[in-house]
């Protein structure tokens, strides 16, 4: 193994330079950020200048920065993206993270492609297939058991191929880059960063009788993804990137959760360096220095719809955000008195206290979530727990509020104030040494990654009045590194005699040395190396497929015909998909989830064989969706078609894009094109 396969690497989400600049902050070993364009979140695009200055902070540290280039491709947009992709590598980004095989076919930087979640990486197969065309890092399906992650490990070669999965944020309960119901509904596609969140919206669950199985419940949305408690296991399992969700997502959220993970991550470190099991081998974090910060981590502070570890320990039954999409908070107190205009709590812990501005929030009788902010508390008697909150809404519009209510805190005001200021300091260790030399000093300053600067200054030598205080104040002085990213480990003094230094000399040596490391550390950067491509192309594991490969350009069908594939459907969003297809696929059951699956009811003495996988009904408004239940492999399909008025206005814009020539594919590999 090589020492790569012992580093951990935290991998954090950054909507903005800024925002990844305080990931790199509070302790992520690499940050991943959209760029001008091609990035699966439409709205969190960013300039190349603040790509560069973001990848100039991160390399201080040795943490990476890679970008996300992770839509599907219009055949015209091929062009622009490869322009864009060279001015990354110009700008001294890590890798790109793709979901477009087309991207594999033209003429790309010399940079590291790492697998977006949006290839779908669910079986070893793929995850060799993808490591042997040249992907460097893969992230895989986050429905993966460990058991099933260690499989695709054994399957690939570590040397060759980083594994990378998700340890935290919101859940898309489809497979990901398997769901087309924006795409069919609205003419925005998820594979095109445009997602509708079809997902989160409240649906009648209705069975083939037309009875009612479930009434406005967001069957489709998940909890939130925490793997807290899994660090180990999936290390065990062969996960080398720990990727935590959220390009949309706020500061005070990327600072809270990567240094959450970090520590938890750090902890988990220093437990195997010293474990004496035999599978546990010592590990690293894969950047430079440590990471202290002014605040405890704690993720139950931002927004969350409560947490799963989802499918990682097996199947469970409550990974589901029903009730409501949003943010529910935590459990604070209970309502005593409704007044005209306030209201009274009693909280359940007397320690806490409310502030104005706080958010809290309560279910109404129907279950669904009402929002209560606070405009201003008064403690009627805190160390009884007693206080009166006047909210910012008048009190007839929130619904069923009243005596007994429990009451949850969804914002903490004074934590996010918290969070608004400086609230981590991250250095890199370094031994000092003063030496004399020659009429004069030399201080060598060599960090925790070996590297070494010095720094040399003329002046006469002159004996110290104090010996021992002066040795003192010469260590202490050497000690204050400052506002740098450096933080001393250990000073040592090399005199024949205990010569006098004064500050003023001292200061400017020790600024030149840090200098110096500085650019040693600049020259001594390595960029990541691009994959290995195997020769001959091997084949992929499939020689057909449908329009769930994503293939929306000629450079993608082209790359997959390569690679033996003889049938290649045009992606959904080529619109010929116009029947009844499945429009997401997913591993959540609604049927499991509301104790109706067949397998729950064997062995069951009067229910076994009386529950069946027959079709359930979505039911939104005029949107109606049906649930097809693939028990074999324990996997739900949602079936609908595309709307004509979308179709016809998605067929448009294509034909706009591509100037009048539409878009061709072909049912069998034409050979004066893709021939070998």
């Amino acid at each position: 193994m090589s020492l790569q396969d012992f580093q951990l690497e935290l991998l954090a989400p950054a909507r903005t330079a800024e925002i990844g600049i305080e990931a790199v902050n509070h302790g992520a070993d690499a940050v991943y950020i959209g760029g001008p364009g091609f990035g699966a979140r439409s709205s969190a695009d960013n300039s190349i200048a603040d790509i560069e200055r973001l990848v100039a902070n991160a390399h201080r540290f040795n943490s990476r920065i890679f970008v996300t280039m992770n839509t599907i491709l219009r055949d015209d947009e091929l062009e622009p993206a490869r322009k864009q992709a060279w001015q990354l590598y110009e700008a001294g980004v890590d890798a790109l993270i793709v979901q477009d095989m087309g991207l594999l076919a033209i003429d790309m930087p010399p940079l590291q492609l790492h697998a977006s979640t949006q290839t779908d990486i669910r079986t070893p197969e793929k995850a060799r297939f993808l490591q042997d065309v040249g992907l460097s890092q893969i992230v895989l399906a986050r429905e993966l058991t460990a058991r099933q992650i260690a499989a695709i490990r054994a399957a690939t070669d570590p040397e060759k191929c980083t594994l990378e999965f998700f340890i935290h944020g919101a859940l898309c309960v489809a497979y990901s880059g398997q769901c087309y119901i924006s795409a069919a509904h609205t003419g925005r596609s998820a594979n095109r960063g445009e997602c509708s969140q079809a997902c989160r919206l409240p649906y009648q669950v209705v069975d083939d009788k037309g009875r009612f199985v479930a009434h406005d419940k967001h069957v489709l949305s998940m909890k939130d993804n925490n793997q807290s408690e899994n660090l180990a296991a999936l290390v065990d399992a062969g996960i080398r990137s720990f990727k935590i969700e959220g390009r949309y997502k706020d500061m005070g959220y990327v600072k809270n959760i990567t240094a959450h993970y970090r520590k938890l991550l750090d902890r988990l470190i220093e437990d195997r360096q010293y474990s004496d099991q035999p599978h546990h081998f010592p590990l690293s974090r894969s950047s430079s220095g440590s990471t202290s910060f002014t605040f405890e981590p704690d993720p139950n502070q931002n927004f969350n719809r409560e947490f799963t570890d989802y499918f990682v320990q097996g199947r469970q039954i409550d990974i589901g955000a029903f009730d409501s999409p949003k943010n529910p908070g935590q459990p604070i107190g209970y309502v005593t008195k409704v007044n005209p205009e306030s209201v009274e709590l009693e909280l359940s812990d007397r320690s806490k206290a409310l502030s104005n501005g706080d958010g809290l929030c309560y279910y109404d009788l129907q279950k669904e979530l009402v929002g209560l902010a606070i405009n201003r508390a008064e403690a009627i008697n805190s160390a009884k727990g007693l206080w009166r909150v006047f909210p910012k809404d008048p009190l007839p519009g929130l619904k069923d509020l009243r005596k007994g209510v429990e009451v949850n805190r969804n914002r903490d005001v004074n934590w996010t104030r918290v969070l608004d200021k400086k609230s981590s300091d991250r250095r890199i260790g370094v031994w000092a040494v003063l030496a004399e030399t020659d009429g004069g000093m030399a201080l060598t300053l060599t960090d925790e990654d070996g590297f070494t600067a010095t720094s040399r200054t003329s002046l006469p030598l002159e004996l110290a009045k104090d010996p021992a205080t002066a040795l003192d104040t010469l260590r202490a002085n050497l000690s204050k590194m400052g506002t740098t990213i450096f933080a001393t480990l250990d000073v040592q003094v090399q005199f024949s005699q205990p010569w006098f230094v004064p500050a003023s000399v001292l200061n400017p040596l020790r600024r030149e040395a840090v200098e110096a490391l500085e650019r040693a550390r600049t020259r001594g950067f390595v960029r990541l190396a691009p994959g290995h491509v195997v020769e001959p192309p091997v084949a992929y594991p499939e020689d057909t497929l449908s329009y769930l490969a994503n293939v929306f350009n000629q450079a993608a069908h082209g790359f997959y015909a390569k690679h033996g594939v003889k049938v290649i459907a045009p992606a959904y969003e080529a619109i010929e998909e116009l029947g009844e297809v499945s429009l997401m696929i997913t591993k959540h059951c609604v049927r499991f989830s509301l104790s109706l699956c067949p397998k729950q009811a064997k062995g069951v003495t009067g229910v076994q064989g009386q529950v069946k996988a027959e079709p359930l009904q979505l039911i939104n408004g005029k949107e109606k969706l049906t649930l097809r239940f693939d028990c074999k492999p324990c996997e739900m399909h949602v079936v609908g078609k595309m709307k004509t008025g979308v179709a016809n206005q998605s067929r448009q814009e294509l034909l706009e894009a591509a100037k009048g020539v539409p878009m061709t594919f072909h049912k069998t590999r034409p050979k004066q094109e893709f021939g070998h």
